[in-house]
């Protein structure tokens, strides 16, 4: 290596809406959990929420609406959710180009990881579906103290790759992804395939926005990757 060459960026991703088309299976797996909790709420206000921990979701939901919900229930709501999303799971198929973009950056040596709000027990058939290798990094909701939009998540898997996380780009659906990358230190940079809008994501700190994986492969050069061209 030349004293003048820069090793290539690691990338981070976040999963759902990002790699794979589930963010609609979650919206509909809580509102699931929600009603049978006699709870109703439009399915857009459940959607601005989605990326945050099950957690997260139940607290925010609580000071949104105003309801006082015990601790049995907020868990019960989140078991129900797992058990919803799990029965909607074989529906979850990859976003177009995330297999190649993952093939294409392993291929082209460049580090990259997966960071998820998500538990293990709901990630892990969907890491199965994508053919995620084993000696790629996954850090689960189940392994950090915080979630999204907190950056324990991406600075947990910044740090499984031994990577610098100033020098990481976090690839993600959602505001808040785009918020914990950006309090992390690292580089965000969107995608729209999860349904938040280029503008929001601008907002919220995403140096690029792209439609979905397949889009950023193409204009990959964009963010720091030669790619084939070395």
């Amino acid at each position: 290596m030349s004293p003048l060459s820069v090793s290539p960026p690691s990338f981070l991703f976040d999963l759902d809406g990002t790699l794979v088309d589930s963010v609609y299976q979650h919206v509909l797996a809580w509102r699931e959990a929600l009603e049978s909790e006699g709870i109703v709420l439009s399915v857009w206000r459940i959607h601005r929420r989605i990326g945050m921990s099950g957690g997260l979701f139940v607290n925010a939901l609580i000071q949104e609406t105003g309801l006082e919900l015990s601790p049995e229930v907020a868990q019960r709501l989140q078991r129900r959710h797992a058990e919803g999303y799990a029965r909607q799971r074989p529906q979850v198929k990859p976003l177009p180009g995330a297999k190649k973009l993952l093939e294409a950056l392993t291929q082209w040596e460049v580090p990259w990881a997966i960071a998820t709000s998500g538990k293990l027990e709901s990630a892990g058939p969907v890491l199965e579906m994508l053919e995620v290798p084993k000696h790629v990094p996954i850090v689960t909701r189940d392994q950090v103290s915080y979630a999204k939009p907190n950056p324990d998540l991406f600075l947990a898997a910044a740090a499984k790759l031994g990577a610098d996380i100033t020098k990481c780009i976090v690839v993600g659906d959602s505001i808040w992804d785009m918020l914990a990358a950006r309090r992390a230190g690292a580089l965000g940079v969107g995608v729209l395939s999860g349904g938040y809008g280029q503008e929001e994501l601008e907002k919220s700190g995403a140096y690029r926005v792209y439609a979905d994986p397949e889009d950023l492969l193409k204009h990959v050069y964009e963010v720091g990757i030669r790619g084939e061209e070395g």
